[in-house]
């Protein structure tokens, strides 16, 4: 049993908790994942890495209730225990001194590309973190972000916080100051990391993004996690998570990703019902 050390709720359907899980903790590194698993009946569920802390054996991850199992998850308390924890999972992100480079995170995104550029600055790299979201109430994680980045720009959607616009507009005001970007990670929905991968392909600027299709055993079993990559099959859970931002088919992996939409909208109604029924 991996035990929740800590909950806490960082905006509307977005947890963060920190799970006690001493040798995923002594191994994890910067980029790469989790599989969880509530109970027996449970789904399992990769998670990328937000945190970990080697000394006190704790893990923590950061997700969004959007279906059945992710709700179920963010509705967890402390000294609540989760069956199963596997991981590190997945290939670390390549740390070394680039030069200055941007960590983009688009809504949970935020999340994991919070190790990342802490390893990125710890290596000496100059990093600038751009924080994306709908509006202010879904910027998360700013403080841990501030303290890991050299400095960070905020862009929401309706100009509630920060600049107006997406993720790219905050990648356009940092070029329009002339500095020389070495590579870009960008990690969030998959729309919002095609469109930073688009826009900086032409400007011919390193991109690498984190992919999170479907999976099942996380260990390259299944292929139920496969992306294309410049015309050749992957395997996000053994060849990535991370990949070529500009050689991703992004419109063959959104297409994949939305294949069990209507199961989980089903799944969600019915969890919504029976708790109504509990009057929970």
């Amino acid at each position: 049993m991996y035990t929740v050390v800590k909950r806490r709720v960082l905006a509307e359907a977005i947890v963060l908790l920190e799970i006690l899980a001493p040798d995923v903790a002594n191994k994890a590194q910067a980029g790469q994942f989790v599989i969880v698993r509530q109970m027996h009946n449970s789904e399992r569920i990769p998670l990328t890495i937000m945190d970990f802390d080697r000394q006190k054996g704790t893990v923590t991850i950061v997700l969004q209730a959007v279906g059945y199992s992710s709700k179920l998850l963010t509705e967890m308390e402390e000294g609540d225990n989760l069956l199963d924890f596997v991981g590190p999972l997945g290939q670390p992100t390549e740390i070394k001194n680039y030069g200055t480079v941007l960590c983009v995170g688009g809504g949970v995104g935020v999340a994991p590309i919070h190790p990342i550029a802490r390893a990125l600055r710890d290596a000496g790299n100059k990093v600038i973190s751009i924080l994306a979201a709908k509006n202010k109430d879904l910027i998360i994680l700013e403080e841990e972000m501030k303290a890991v980045s050299d400095e960070i720009v905020i862009t929401t959607d309706d100009g509630s916080y920060g600049l107006k616009g997406f993720a790219t507009h905050g990648v356009q005001a940092v070029l329009d100051r002339g500095l020389e970007i070495s590579a870009i990670w960008a990690i969030g929905p998959m729309i919002m990391m095609k469109s930073v991968a688009d826009f900086t392909k032409p400007l011919g600027i390193k991109t690498l993004v984190s992919m999170n299709p479907i999976m099942v055993d996380g260990t390259g079993m299944c292929g139920a996690c496969r992306v294309l990559v410049g015309q050749e099959t992957k395997f996000a859970c053994v060849h990535g998570p991370e990949f070529d931002g500009h050689l991703v088919d992004f419109d063959l992996a959104m297409k994949r990703s939305a294949y069990f939409r209507q199961e989980e909208a089903i799944a969600l109604h019915e969890h919504k019902c029976q708790c109504q029924k509990e009057g929970k």
